[in-house]
């Protein structure tokens, strides 16, 4: 297989969520839920929205509850779109945010 299709497949995942920031915040907030019910962290109210994003995600990906990312692919961006992706396969199929 090419390294290109690859990358096409890359690009297919990365298919916008209709309710993406919603989707985003409610994840983030599960997720630092999860890794402080865990015992792992304990956030800090002047911890940055990154810093916790950064965090959530390689505990999940530690944790194997998410599929990591190549290191040249490890943005803010792909970050928020991942961890919304991963909220929203908890979500049932009627949920307002999936609609």
């Amino acid at each position: 297989m090419p390294a290109r299709a690859g990358r096409e497949r890359w690009v297919i995942a990365m298919k916008k969520l209709k309710h993406e920031a919603e989707l985003f915040k409610a994840a983030l907030h599960e997720a630092m839920k999860y890794a402080e019910e865990r015992g792992a962290v304990e956030f800090e109210p002047s911890d940055s929205a990154s810093l916790k994003l950064l965090y959530v995600y390689r505990l999940l990906v530690h944790d194997k509850l998410l599929q990591p990312l190549p290191e040249d692919q490890v943005g803010e961006a792909a970050l928020r779109h991942k961890l919304a992706m991963w909220y929203a396969r908890q979500l049932p199929e009627d949920h307002p945010l999936l609609k």
